[in-house]
């Protein structure tokens, strides 16, 4: 087996009793999200000298929900074994050896709290739910048993070390029971003293109740009987029992008595430098473990993160030891939840705790010391940066709020991880070293926050004081740019941090000065290149590694390159056609310096493209070029691309990230997936090469993982395609939905309190005591990652189903009202009105008054008695007084403030009632018109009506009125009703507002447009902003009329082109010329053709090129390519032929050559006959650059760049410039040569050179300054007339050819199985035959066969014989140093994990099996030769390469020595074809120039 990569792992689950284990012989595990996490611990963990013996060696990977219950068998023989329960309902048995479940159960119905192996039976698993349900299953026998001791929630249960049938619950509310399944779950004893949540049980580890003295207990606590009193039998005899529980108490309980015996209660401890926390006392979880050596001692967790060893023997004096009082911070900072005890094979007894700190941390029992720590993630692993300073520092910054660092050099450990979490305080996004100063590391988070840490110091972060408004994408440290570079030297700092939000904006930070205003750097570029359009909304930014060139990547795919110090636009890369995630620069430190042009970027559209900036960084033109072509494309990938790193040891070799669960290290130069990385089990999101190892990679996912792994260990060279691409898939898909989980417990299971408080876990206290705590593993936190194709939940679909029936019963009711208004219209007209008054009968204004008129005769006479003396006293006395007070309705009958008093009581009842419009009423029958709209403000309830009186009380209070109902309109989401209110008082510009800040545009548009001035800037304003949203929505062309609207016609034509179809990028070509764009115009209907040309439509990429004047040189390539295309088509069988291209009618046509009916095409269809004209047309096209090919370009992009260069050549030669014929000719042989297209290079010739290269050289003359180049495309020429030969002796056709004659007649020849030009395959740029028969007695070479032999003298070039020796010597040495480099780095690696088992035999077969098929010449080489030796080589290699004149160098020659080879081969197979002296020339050539190991073995065999 190979060893598994160094793994930085997921957090362990929070609030779980069991979810971590450890097996007799050095192997733990613990549960992480989905997962389970296998660590091996102890001498058998093969880690390197001096380091802490452990190392993570696997995972379980098989839930789709959290896993809450993690347990080993600790049975002999089964070791191997374990079981894990889950959110998902789920019991899985699993083979840590395989890694694979051997059986599962589906028998809960709830959600499962408890999980336990029997220690006493084998095969006995035993789970617990939340709603009371214990489920016993027997492995072995596939058998299954439940009981329902106690209705209560489950949160803790555990099988007795010394009785088969007895198991310990613990519940929610503080209740502890013994039950016996033999007996059908009955209750042995009801264990009653705890007030909370019982978090652990431990059983004794001796049988019997003598190891600890229990008298004092007992004579200072009265005996208070639990449960029932039963006879002893053997169940009952004795064994102690502890329980742990949230009241912040421990129980020691007496099985055969059936009561506690001991109570401790856990002590405060102040910690050094300051108090109690107040927060710590309300979080606690108090788990435990009995040391089986130890009976007299126990080990429980504390508040703060402390472990205790208690004395129990001294247990009234609440005697204890803390855990690790020697060394200062080795405790954990945050309370504990699990406790595993672990033997090695050492013997060592070890102690294992898992806490909210989330560490791992190993106890040594015997000094209860710290052993080691193993960090974890709480979150994403986002961001990625190795120090440039501090070699091997890497920081990592992750979703659960805090920045780690991991100094991945340390020899000691392998896990020596910082962590900083002050002043974070939210998921960290991006990271980014400063170039030279140590310990400076900036960050970014996803709530715009960008900050700088001291990581050699312990001081809070500095914040900037300019937040995005988004998400921090991405940092840079970059030189200043105006306006911060305009003070002097000392004013300004070196280098300033740049940052990149996900609102689209690029801020300029001064590390100085971080509480000073940061500057957005789009006023800098919209000045300095005078842009008048919309710029882009930025996604990535990075810097060249010079600090003189910025690129910026946009969310429309495109690439902005731009100049220091005032960031000049210099050209705009239109390759992806997505949004854009990654752009990073080649280095610098490389043996080919040119290479640091290189820029390598990755989008959402999945494939890489790597572009050469050497030719526009050098000539820094006037106005911005835009490039199109990409240098070197990467396809592979099938999900979008999310990381980008260049390797600092190679030239030329990339890793990249993705959404497809994989890394790939990619050969730029040759466009060659080496090594894919399928470790994760999620999505990537960083990645980074080691600055020291040139092997070594780290990467970081959403599956809270950070992986070291080396290249060389991989199966797999390039990404998964069709079934393990979707298998992948469905594993990042088997992830948790936290949101669905919430939704889902209500209906299936009984929430927990734990579930509950991982979201509201101490939220106020995060700033003052620790890190953001986020949950069992941050879940929550990272709902954002979640893609929309994550399938729902059941639980979702059933709610789902429950509103489609709440809404058809909707419509149900619907129709019934609409029958009974049917049934209502064929009664009778005259009752249709009585019953409508009837429903419709008016509410009293007054019911109070009108209910007291209505009581008995008693009271209406009193109610007369008391007015007749209210009305005819001169004073009213107090028990007048008091009577109208209680006969409120009498104010009707008396004087006004009365009947005021009158009005305000019925006014309350109405409101009581909830009927204010009728207290509004009465209020305006009083005519306090004013306090009727003051109290209706107050309490939200003004209506239209009032507001339509509301000029009764005045002009200042109509308009106060309706500025209040319009709050109140938009407190209830009506805000086109209140922005119509606000017009009605004149307020247009906040009409407009309001309905912009609540995303009506259209209404907004459609005010302002009607109400404002057409110059006003709102309008505008309200355009672009819409049209962005419609944008980043993906509607872009409602988004282009706004930006039409918004007279940016320019916007209009990119937004359009976006969607990167053919339709839509003519349409936008078409808008863009109309606008008078032209640039635009010309390179987005390019891309039409482009994309019309995939699919072959060559009319419609005529038609679309025809759009602008501009691209007639482009329809010259492309005539020419579609003529070519076409001629190629007519040479295969017509059952091979497409069917699906759409060609010209004078396409057709096959009269003449092929450069004749190009030229013919040309005058007749496009009108270029004249030299003029083709002058003009090859001055365009000559400002167009392709990169040079490669084996893996595609062959259509192969075509478009060969017909390119053939259109350049047959321009020049319309217009006699032959020397220029002859570059461009050559350039396109090149082009097929190097792509090892050896048929399209044969075709080239045959096509512009039938009758060979004497035409050229006559037009040409002897002192042309293109001989050089003649030389080199005669030569390829004779180069694959060669071949021609050899293939044609190897295997004649049925017909004689103009190389061979056969002088056996045709019906006595037998058929032979030979391959053509058209049979090979296009990977090679010299294919050999199939076979190479002696000659047949009917064969001999004609004419001109022999005449083409003799011309092979010009292959004999003793200049480029020594030239091609010294760079293939030149190519060898490097490749020598780099298998030294990869031995030396196995040896090491070897020697590291030698000492383990595990990876002893197997794990030395595995590492070394890449390096098995080399030949033991190359062993023997690398082994002879020194590293001096090597170096002496390349130096001379390299000074003979300079040696050489340029016009050696600059044109490209056959291999002279391969030519050697195949001549004497046909010399050596048919005697007298090639002459003595020619042979004897090609032997000395190979003899002097064939040392390298390339020829050596084809020497050698020719000499023998």
């Amino acid at each position: 087996m190979k060893p598994e990569p160094l793994t930085l792992p997921p957090s362990p689950n929070w609030y779980c009793t069991r979810c971590s284990d450890a097996a007799p012989g050095g192997i733990f595990g613990f549960a992480a999200r989905t997962s389970v996490f296998l660590v091996r611990v102890g001498p058998s963990a093969g880690a390197n000298p001096g380091a802490p013996p452990f190392r993570v060696v696997g995972e379980l990977v098989g839930h789709t929900e959290r896993v809450s219950g993690f347990t080993f068998s600790h049975h002999p023989g089964q070791y191997n074994l374990c079981a894990t329960s889950s959110d998902d309902g789920t019991v899985k048995i699993w083979n840590i050896e395989t890694k694979a479940v051997v059986t599962e159960h589906s028998l809960h119905q709830h959600t499962i709290s408890a999980l336990h192996w029997s220690p006493t039976v084998k095969d006995l698993i035993v789970s617990g739910d939340e709603k009371g349900v214990v489920f016993c299953y027997w492995l072995n026998r596939n058998d299954s048993q439940h009981f329902f001791p106690e209705p209560r929630t489950i949160f803790c249960l555990t099988c007795s070390p010394h009785h088969e049938d007895l198991l310990a619950i613990g519940y929610k509310d503080g209740i502890v029971v013994i039950i016996d399944i033999s007996k059908k779950g009955e209750v042995i004893h009801r264990l009653r003293g705890h007030d909370d949540e019982i978090h652990s049980i431990a059983w004794c580890p001796l049988s019997g109740e003598d190891c600890l003295p229990v008298n004092q207990e007992e004579n200072s606590e009265p005996d208070i009987p639990n449960g029932k009193l039963v006879a002893e039998t053997p169940i009952t005899k004795g064994c102690y029992l502890a329980t742990g529980s949230k009241d912040q108490t421990i129980r020691i309980w007496s099985c055969s008595r059936g009561r506690g015996i001991m109570v401790l209660k856990l002590p405060f401890l102040k910690r050094r430098g300051g108090g109690v926390d107040p927060a710590v006392k309300e979080r606690l979880w108090l788990t435990l473990h009995w040391p089986n050596n130890q009976p007299t001692q126990l080990v429980s967790s504390c508040f703060g993160g402390e472990l205790l060893l208690w004395d129990l023997t001294q247990s009234w004096r609440r005697k204890y030891t803390l855990f690790s009082t020697s060394t200062e911070g080795q405790n954990h900072s945050r309370i504990i939840f699990n406790l595993c005890p672990l033997k090695t094979e050492d013997g060592k007894q070890l102690l294992l705790s898992t806490s909210m700190d989330r560490d791992v941390k190993c106890w040594d029992m015997t000094t209860l010391e710290c052993c080691w720590t193993l960090p974890s993630l709480g979150g994403f692993a986002y961001s990625l940066a190795f120090s440039p300073v501090d070699v091997g520092c890497l920081a990592i910054g992750v979703g659960d709020g805090m920045i780690r660092v991991w100094n991945t050099l340390s020899i000691k450990n392998n896990y020596e991880v910082k962590s900083f979490w002050q002043g974070v305080k939210s998921k960290v996004t991006a990271l980014c070293w400063h170039p030279n100063k140590e310990g400076c590391l900036a960050f970014g988070t996803d709530d715009g926050k960008v900050g700088l840490y001291d990581t050699c110091s312990n001081k809070p972060p500095q914040i900037s004081s300019t937040y995005h408004k988004k998400t921090v994408y991405r940092l840079a440290w970059g030189p200043p740019v105006p306006p911060m570079s305009l003070g002097g030297e000392g004013d300004r700092p070196s280098l300033t941090l740049y940052s990149c939000g996900g609102e689209g904006i690029v801020l300029q930070h001064n590390p100085w000065k971080l509480s000073g205003e940061a500057f957005n750097i789009n006023k800098l570029v919209r000045d300095t290149n005078s842009i008048r359009y919309k710029l882009p909304v930025h996604t990535e930014i990075s810097w060249k590694g010079d600090g003189k060139v910025m690129a910026l990547g946009n969310e429309d795919g495109s690439i902005e390159i731009f100049q220091v110090p005032n960031l000049k636009l210099l050209c705009t890369i239109q390759q992806h056609h997505k949004l854009v995630n990654a752009i990073v620069w080649h280095h610098e430190h490389g043996s080919r310096p040119e290479l640091s042009c290189l820029i390598a970027s990755g989008s959402n559209n999945a494939v890489i493209y790597v572009h050469n900036l050497r030719t526009v960084l050098e000539s820094n033109p006037e106005s911005p070029v835009t490039i199109t072509e990409p240098f070197r494309t990467l396809s592979g990938h099938t999900a979008k691309v999310t990381s980008l790193a260049w390797s600092p040891h190679h030239d030329g070799r990339l890793v990249s990230a993705c959404y497809d669960g994989t890394a790939q290290v990619w050969d730029a130069l040759r466009e060659e997936p080496l090594f894919n990385f399928r470790g994760h089990q999620g999505r990537l999101l960083c990645v980074a090469w080691s600055p020291v190892d040139p092997e070594c990679i780290y990467s970081g996912a959403d599956d809270f993982c950070v992986y070291r792994w080396l290249t060389s260990m991989q199966d797999h060279s390039r990404p998964p395609q069709g079934k393990k691409c979707i298998e992948l898939e469905k594993k990042r898909l088997s992830q948790p939905k936290p949101k669905l989980k919430k939704k889902k417990k209500p209906t299936l299971r009984l929430p927990v309190k734990q579930d509950s408080s991982i979201v509201t876990e101490d939220e106020s206290s995060r700033e003052t005591s620790g890190p953001v705590e986020n949950g069992v593993s941050d879940q929550d936190g990272e709902e954002e990652a979640q893609e929309p194709e994550l399938p729902p939940s059941p639980v979702v679909s059933g709610e789902a189903v429950s509103c489609i029936a709440v809404s058809l019963g909707v419509e149900k009711s619907k129709v019934t009202v609409n029958s009974k208004a049917t049934s209502l219209k064929k009664e009778p007209p005259k009752e249709k009105p009585e019953a409508l008054l009837k429903k419709r009968k008016a509410r009293s204004m007054l019911p109070l008054s009108t209910s007291l008129d209505h009581r008995s005769k008693e009271e209406l006479h009193r109610d007369c008695l008391v007015l007749a003396t209210a009305t005819h006293a001169k004073e009213l006395n107090e028990d007048v007084s008091a009577d109208l007070e209680e006969r409120f309705h009498l104010g009707l009958f008396t004087d006004r403030a009365t009947l005021y008093r009158m009005m305000e009581t019925e006014g309350k009842g109405h409101l009581e009632s909830g009927h204010p419009e009728l207290f509004h009423q009465l209020m305006l029958w009083k005519g306090d018109l004013k306090g009727v709209l003051q109290a209706a403000a107050e309490r939200g309830e003004l209506t239209d009506s009032l507001v339509a009186v509301a000029p009764v009380a005045g002009y200042s209070v109509w308009l106060w009125a309706v500025e209040a109902f319009a709050k109140q309109l938009c407190f209830q989401d009506q805000y086109v009703k209140a922005a119509s209110y606000l017009l009605s008082i004149h307020k247009v510009y906040e009409a407009v507002e309001l309905l912009k800040s609540n995303h009506f545009y259209r209404e907004a548009i459609a005010v302002a447009k009607a109400r404002l001035r057409p110059e006003d800037p709102v309008l505008k304003d309200l355009y672009l902003s819409w049209g962005s949203i419609l944008e980043r929505d993906g509607h872009y062309a409602i988004a282009a009329k706004c930006y039409l609207g918004a007279t940016s016609a320019y916007d209009a034509a990119k937004v359009l082109a976006r969607k990167g179809d053919a339709a839509s990028l003519r349409t936008a070509a078409e808008l863009a010329s109309i606008a008078g764009e032209s640039e635009l115009a010309a390179s987005l209907a390019l891309r039409c053709a482009q994309e019309l040309l995939l699919v072959k439509n060559w009319v419609g990429a005529q038609e679309a090129l025809g759009l602008h004047e501009s691209l007639q040189g482009q329809r010259l390539v492309f005539c020419l390519l579609e003529l070519l295309c076409r001629h190629l088509e007519e040479k295969q069988p017509p059952e091979v032929r497409s069917p699906s291209s759409i060609y010209h009618q004078w396409a057709t046509g096959s009269e003449g050559n092929l450069v004749q009916r190009v030229t013919g095409v040309w005058r007749s269809t496009f009108s270029v006959d004249t030299p003029e004209q083709c002058r003009a047309a090859l001055k365009k096209l000559q400002n167009v650059k392709y990169p040079s090919a490669t084996s893996n370009t595609p062959f259509r992009q192969l075509l478009l760049h060969v017909c390119h260069d053939l259109t350049l050549a047959i321009l020049s030669q319309q217009t006699a410039s032959w020397e220029e014929v002859v570059p461009a000719l050559l350039q396109a042989v090149l082009q097929s040569y190097t792509s090892g297209n050896f048929t399209l290079m044969q075709e080239i010739y045959s096509a512009f050179l039938p009758s060979g290269c004497d035409y050229l050289r006559d037009k040409l003359g002897d002192l042309s300054l293109a001989t050089a180049a003649f030389k080199s495309l005669e030569a390829f020429f004779i180069y694959g007339q060669l071949y021609e030969v050899w293939w044609s002796l190897c295997g004649p056709g049925p017909e004689s050819s103009i190389w061979v004659k056969s002088t056996v007649p045709a019906e006595q020849r037998e058929p032979e199985d030979s391959a053509s030009a058209e049979d090979t395959e296009p990977g090679a740029a010299a294919p050999q035959p199939r076979s190479s028969p002696p000659s047949g007695p009917g064969l001999r070479l004609s004419g001109e066969s022999e005449r083409l032999l003799s011309s092979c003298r010009e292959l004999f070039s003793e200049r480029h014989a020594s030239l091609q020796a010294s760079q293939r010597t030149v190519a060898e040495v490097q490749e020598t140093l780099a298998e030294m480099i990869r031995q030396h780095q196995k040896s090491q690696l070897c020697k590291a994990t030698a000492n383990g088992p595990s990876t002893d035999d197997p794990g030395q077969e595995a590492e070394q099996a890449p390096s098995q098929p080399q030949s033991p010449s190359r062993e023997e080489r690398n082994a002879s030769v020194s590293l001096p030796e090597l170096t002496r080589r390349l130096t001379e290699a390299n000074k003979r390469i300079a040696e050489f004149p340029e016009s050696v160098k600059a044109w490209p020659f056959p291999d002279v020595l391969e030519c050697c080879l195949v001549l004497l081969h046909i010399g050596s197979q048919w005697p007298g074809a090639v002459n003595s002296e020619m042979q004897q020339q090609a032997e000395e050539l190979l003899q002097k120039y064939g040392h390298t190991r390339a020829y050596r073995r084809y020497c050698q065999t020719l000499h023998t």
